[in-house]
């Protein structure tokens, strides 16, 4: 008489990142028609409107060594918004899958992981399309380091999840840090050197600006995109790479200390 193989945690866990994926990817998708336009609208408003201010502001190309601004911008702002959907989506990840804690299978890290993968790979989609256009119209986007802009890409993903563990949390059990999230995601990008180069701020703002980790995250990006770049000065794998393990360590024991109030509704 033949008996049930069992299945191991980590094919149970792999089982359930795949469904729950599948039924995230098909409401993100299908639900709202629109989804893919704002996707590629947004970053392509934020580029015309910040060109429109360019051709007022001269002299901005000048700022960026060995790098046009509108393909040094397009990287950047598309990096940012891989993180920005971290601070955001993850707010609602747990909510959004509440009844699925019935099952003892399911934990509540598993929608921010599965949430966060996701969006990684949405935007990295968008990111292709942007290379795609890009040069269509002549510009120089293409990685000249394909394996060291992978590598930025990699490590902003997990700096998103990282950000995306601790505030799905924080959401949870303290309803006002969603407010406060959606609230420094335009001063964060300004901060960030998103859309204009902090390089030529004084030494004393740089050496404040420097202590976030997004902006090494981006500079390394665009090193990668742009081979003879000139990062900001003090840009640095190791300290963005202490941040990424950091956060996910701290987002995965919170996670762990607070699970039973997570699946609480």
């Amino acid at each position: 008489m033949s008996t049930m193989q069992r299945r191991t945690p980590w094919q149970v866990t792999r089982s359930v990142w795949f469904a729950m994926f599948m039924r995230e990817a098909v409401s993100r998708t299908m639900a709202d028609r629109m989804g893919w336009f704002w996707m590629i609208a947004e970053p392509v408003a934020f580029i015309t409107i910040m060109i429109v201010v360019r051709t007022q502001i001269r002299g901005t190309n000048r700022l960026i060594v060995n790098a046009e601004f509108i393909p040094w911008m397009i990287v950047g702002l598309l990096g940012f918004f891989l993180i920005r959907e971290g601070l955001g989506r993850s707010q609602g990840a747990i909510n959004s899958a509440q009844a699925l804690f019935a099952y003892r299978q399911v934990h509540p890290v598993d929608t921010v992981i599965v949430r966060s993968y996701l969006d990684g790979m949405l935007r990295t989609v968008v990111l292709a399309i942007f290379i795609i256009g890009g040069l269509g119209l002549g510009l120089h986007i293409f990685p000249d380091n394909v394996l060291f802009a992978l590598f930025g890409w990699i490590s902003i993903w997990l700096l998103a999840l990282g950000f995306a563990l601790i505030v799905s949390v924080g959401a949870k059990l303290i309803p006002e840090t969603g407010k406060v999230v959606s609230m420094i995601s335009l001063p964060l990008m300004i901060i960030s050197g998103v859309i204009l180069p902090i390089n030529n701020l004084p030494h004393s703002a740089l050496e404040y600006l420097m202590l976030n980790p997004i902006v090494h995250a981006l500079e390394l990006l665009r090193l990668g995109f742009f081979e003879h770049y000139h990062v900001v000065q003090g840009t640095s794998v190791l300290y963005l790479w202490l941040w990424i393990l950091s956060l996910n360590s701290l987002g995965l024991l919170m996670h762990i200390r607070y699970k039973d109030r997570l699946k609480a509704k």
